[in-house]
């Protein structure tokens, strides 16, 4: 069974095993199949500490075993995460009636968190494939602050600026080649 790329978290459980950092050190250790043993000499931890997060850490469900290992006399339990990387979804901090019900009665908002999310993991990924496959990831960020006398023209600048980006995406875009992905959200900036 090969690891997930980046798992997102939304069990506070799972998120609360997260909270040692001797336990990411160890989900990192094992990106590979290993033993407790093995991970804690990799990171240059006791063998009896790295043992009980590891035990943590399979109960959370985020290590697997993945089969065992003759070492002389022992036979070593070996050990995988579950993904290359954990990140905790917003749905964590977004639990509560308020919360819930504000995300439900206006879907703008929850596209909006979603889409947050959805940006973050891709680049958490893509993150991965830099650091550890040594990929050059070729990205692109734009990111502007505007500012709208009202409603109305908040309202016309969606229209004119969708109106930009079809014909664009349509000379542009291909049904073959690499695939990338174009976001556009609108929303509020940060009160002061």
């Amino acid at each position: 069974m090969t690891a997930a790329r980046v798992e997102v978290l939304d069990d506070p459980e799972q998120v609360a095993a997260l909270a040692h950092p001797l336990r990411v050190a160890i989900l990192d250790a094992l990106r590979e199949p290993d033993s407790a043993a093995g991970a804690a000499r990799r990171i240059g931890e006791p063998r009896q500490k790295v043992n009980h997060h590891v035990k943590a850490l399979v109960d959370a469900g985020l290590l697997r075993s993945v089969g065992e290992r003759r070492n002389g006399n022992f036979v070593e339990q070996l050990y995988e995460s579950t993904a290359r990387s954990f990140m905790v979804s917003s749905r964590v901090a977004n639990r509560g009636d308020r919360r819930v019900e504000a995300l439900r009665s206006q879907l703008p908002l929850e596209h909006l968190v979603e889409l947050g999310e959805h940006v973050q993991r891709d680049a958490v990924e893509l993150l991965d494939r830099a650091a550890f496959e040594g990929e050059d990831i070729p990205s692109l960020c734009v990111e502007a602050e505007v500012r709208f006398a009202d409603d109305a023209s908040r309202a016309a600048f969606m229209q004119e600026y969708l109106a930009a980006l079809k014909p664009l995406l349509k000379r542009h875009g291909s049904k073959h080649g690499d695939a990338f992905r174009v976001a556009v959200a609108v929303y509020p900036g940060r009160r002061a």
